[in-house]
């Protein structure tokens, strides 16, 4: 652990107009984590931030990240204070672009330095995303212990570059730790990726199916594109309707389509089923408590961020994986095979399936009882519902 003196300018003032940041208790662990950019990053950090608080409510929890950015939304949304920086991402190949970028950059990092000196955390997490690379520095400068948690199948940049210096990372899967990013003498620990308590504890109850307009003795199939809907699932999933009457008996569909999708992709349900008026579906643009979907649900149809592939593993639900190929790193294909050559998933790469595979599979999957229950007990394996408790559990150890 570092134990070198931490900084110890006092400043009153930030460099986002002059507003003074409120003095904190001495006697109070504190902890400031940093990630943004998209929800991938962003719901791990409130998952550790909820984590930390059900274990200690007397921990003073700050996030640092983007102004203007979706964290700057949602953190304060979930009751977390929020402190922004100037922040931008690197453009992969080197162009005049880069130039303001760096300015972004210096500027996100004298601003986390403020903040930083300020508030004298006892420790600095990161869950990745450009936001957080400024932030874990500044906590390096000031010789704060840093730690990173990596959500996906291979380290992406930011983490990649700070697991240098870091005390701890905390990743999502086992074969995170081969990638030669970590040096032997830190901490590596293969936690999972921090979900809410609720994905796994709601229980499985007739009155959900009733709400959904299902039957509890058919077969649930559950297609997720995210919270924005993927148009690609959306397009395969209506082509593969015709075929799915046929089992009108045996299964149902629940559907998140996304906003812009969801009446466009409600009409081809209620056109193709018109004359199958047995085949229970329910089509919605998102589900706000989507534990309850999956507390019914027998196989999902979905993209594989590394969030989606938590919450799926920890419920023991077999999927197939419709990864996105353009992910950066192509992470979510990494992610769908790490999970697939376990035998919990089926992997259908974009562009590159037909619809009568992807039916195939879904009935192997569902409607046969071996295939099913092995690929539940290889999902139940890989999941890991607790590990918000376990990476906070180790944050305390360093605070």
């Amino acid at each position: 652990m570092i134990t070198s003196e931490r900084c110890n300018t006092d400043l009153s003032e930030t460099d986002n107009g002059g507003l003074p940041l409120p003095q904190q208790q001495a006697t109070h662990k504190k902890v400031v984590i940093a990630g943004g950019g998209t929800g991938g990053h962003i719901y791990p950090a409130i998952g550790i931030a909820q984590a930390l608080h059900r274990l200690d409510t007397t921990v003073d929890i700050v996030f640092i990240g983007g102004a203007g950015k979706l964290e700057s939304t949602l953190i304060p949304q979930h009751g977390f204070r929020f402190l922004p920086i100037s922040a931008a991402g690197f453009p992969r190949r080197f162009t005049l672009q880069w130039l303001p970028v760096i300015w972004k950059v210096f500027r996100g990092i004298t601003q986390s330095l403020r903040y930083i000196r300020q508030l004298q955390p006892d420790v600095v997490i990161g869950t990745g995303g450009y936001v957080s690379g400024p932030v874990l520095f500044a906590g390096l400068l000031c010789k704060i212990p840093i730690a990173i948690q990596e959500q996906n199948a291979s380290v992406g940049l930011t983490n990649g570059i700070l697991a240098r210096w870091a005390e701890v990372a905390y990743l999502a899967m086992e074969s995170v730790r081969e990638n030669g990013s970590f040096r032997s003498t830190m901490r590596v620990e293969v936690t999972g990726n921090p979900i809410r308590p609720a994905i796994t504890a709601f229980p499985k109850r007739e009155e959900t199916y009733r709400k959904f307009g299902l039957c509890p003795d058919r077969k649930t199939i559950f297609v997720m594109g995210g919270s924005q809907g993927a148009h690609a699932i959306n397009e395969a999933i209506v082509a593969a309707l015709p075929h799915l009457v046929r089992f009108t008996d045996r299964i149902q569909i629940v559907h998140q389509t996304g906003a812009a999708e969801v009446e466009a992709v409600r009409a081809s349900y209620d056109t193709e089923l018109a004359s199958h008026e047995g085949f229970l579906y329910c089509v919605q643009p998102f589900f706000d408590t989507v534990e309850e979907v999956y507390s019914i649900t027998d196989v999902m149809v979905c993209r594989a961020g590394g969030m989606t592939v938590a919450e799926v593993t920890a419920c023991g639900i077999p999927a197939i994986f419709i990864p996105l190929p353009s992910q950066t790193g192509n992470d979510q294909v990494l992610n769908a095979r790490t999970v697939a050559q376990q035998g919990a998933a089926v992997v259908l790469e974009q562009g590159a399936f037909t619809v009568e595979v992807l039916v195939e599979n879904l009935i192997n999957m569902t409607l046969d009882g071996n295939t099913h229950q092995r690929m539940v007990t290889a999902s139940r394996t890989l999941g890991k519902p607790h590990a918000s408790d376990d990476i906070a559990k180790s944050i305390l150890s360093y605070a």
